[in-house]
């Protein structure tokens, strides 16, 4: 006889409206009132469907909980018990992945000591005197060409800046973005550049060839006078915020062509996030302000403890449903960790991995070797080519059966993992030693903060779906 059980997913309200989260395909479910009562009836027990019908018979028409349970079932909502569970198997993707983004560590160097750098503090897993600190231009030439190589057939490529600090290298980001159009232009592709710098360096040249060139921008930089200068500072401790402060206002005024985002390291010491991003978003005038906790082993003083992930998620919550007022009234927040997961979201990501690293993106250490990502460029356990030879694909083939979300026992109950997939593969390494392992340590902060995500995508979907359309391109 066959019984029907709950599904696996995840219920919600938004806007005062049932809804779920469907585990399995990461779609969102509006449930109706005969929806709700055969999931409650089910409980967590199995039920024969007709003892299911006859029970809900005296509140719903027959016909209605009969086809209530077929829709049920055809969205893996509930699920027949005899009939097997689909789990997620290892297995390297169907077809090569092109590659979108290439990140180029340009430089292994610089300017600035901050204390909780993954680069260069405690937790650093690349021994920079074995790599050139700077790329030269020829090995600049050939990570585009192995940009586009690996780019397939790919309209667009994404080429990204990074170091060290970026524009300690700007004659060689200035002769590689010039070779980059001017190979896209031959193959009939279009090519994307961005930067992340500290903007200590940002003058007057380097702006107008951001202007000139449609270069995104990210700054790192922390928040006010005190939250900058708390970690970020030069190699004779004196702070940076006054050294950044102008070169700012000048970039924000003259670049206007696309938004200019803040990407923020949150620790122990600094965790005023709605601060952080009045000041950012606000008095500055960044367009989008992202925060992202240090990545460090759990030892460190600065490393964010229980009641730190706390303090943070509030404040999160908060921003968020602010930022879901903005979104109803039509109007641009900034608030990018809130935006970037209700893209993910309407999308339907149901994530194998957690980001594109080893996939469709990879980072470029100063010697052309080609690692997973640039957090990991330089690091000779985690290369997997170089831009002279390509890519290996036993290594890289390796990486991800290895990698994939079915080997993670500890995620494979976890209603969030189409969005989570197990975090960082860096901070997993940072945080255990090992970039195989969950990030357990914020599980449950990634459950809270999806959960918040999903009542604010709800409310949006009930209340002005227009809004969403943004995200389907």
């Amino acid at each position: 006889m066959n019984l029907l059980r709950r599904g696996e997913y995840h219920a919600f309200e938004a806007d005062g409206a049932p809804y779920v989260y469907l585990v399995p395909s990461a779609a969102v479910f509006r449930l109706d009132d005969a929806s709700v009562a055969v999931l409650d009836a089910l409980g967590d027990h199995d039920v024969e469907p007709n003892e299911l019908v006859r029970g809900l018979s005296a509140r719903f028409p027959v016909a209605d909980v009969r086809a209530t349970v077929e829709d049920l079932l055809n969205v893996r909502a509930v699920r027949l018990v005899d009939k097997p569970i689909e789990v997620p198997v290892a297995s390297p993707p169907r077809k090569r992945i092109p590659l979108t983004t290439l990140v180029l560590n340009v430089t292994s160097k610089c300017n600035l000591s901050c204390t909780y750098c993954y680069e260069y503090g405690e937790d650093k897993i690349v021994e920079a005197s074995r790599k050139p600190r700077f790329m030269n231009e020829e090995t600049a030439r050939q990570s585009v060409d192995f940009m586009f190589a690996e780019a397939g057939d790919s309209p667009m490529v994404h080429l990204t800046f990074f170091g060290g600090e970026t524009l300690l290298n700007f004659k060689v980001l200035r002769s590689a973005l010039a070779y980059a159009q001017e190979r896209a232009t031959a193959l009939g592709k279009t090519v994307d550049t961005s930067l992340t710098t500290n903007a200590t360096l940002l003058r007057e040249e380097i702006i107008d060839w951001i202007v000139e060139h449609d270069v995104g921008v990210t700054v790192s930089m922390d928040g006010g006078r005190e939250q900058q200068d708390k970690y970020r500072v030069f190699s004779n401790g004196m702070g940076s915020y006054d050294v950044v402060l102008p070169n700012i206002r000048m970039l924000l005024e003259r670049h206007r062509k696309r938004p200019v985002g803040a990407r923020v390291t949150l620790t122990k010491q600094n965790l005023d996030v709605e601060s952080i991003y009045r000041h950012l978003r606000d008095e500055l005038g960044f367009w989008e302000v992202g925060f992202a906790p240090v990545t460090t082993s759990w030892q460190r003083d600065y490393a964010i403890q229980e009641d730190g992930f706390e303090a943070m998620l509030g404040q999160f919550q908060r921003l968020a449903h602010e930022w879901l007022q903005y979104a109803l009234s039509g109007r641009h927040h900034g608030f990018s960790n809130v935006r970037d997961t209700i893209e993910e979201i309407h999308k339907g990501m149901s994530k194998a991995y957690p980001c594109g690293a080893g996939l469709g993106l990879m980072g470029v250490a100063t010697d052309g070797d080609v690692a997973l990502c640039h957090r990991f460029a330089g690091s000779d356990t985690h290369k997997i080519g170089s831009v002279t030879e390509g890519v290996d694909r036993a290594k890289q083939e390796d990486f991800l059966m290895r990698h994939h979300i079915a080997n993670k026992t500890d995620c494979s109950t976890c209603w969030a993992r189409p969005i989570c997939a197990g975090g960082c593969y860096h901070e997993a390494h940072t945080r255990y030693g090992d970039s195989e392992r969950p990030n357990l340590h914020y599980c449950e902060w990634i459950r809270r903060w999806t959960n918040t995500c999903l009542e604010v995508y709800g409310t949006l979907a009930e209340r002005r779906p227009q809004y969403l359309a943004q995200f389907d391109a």
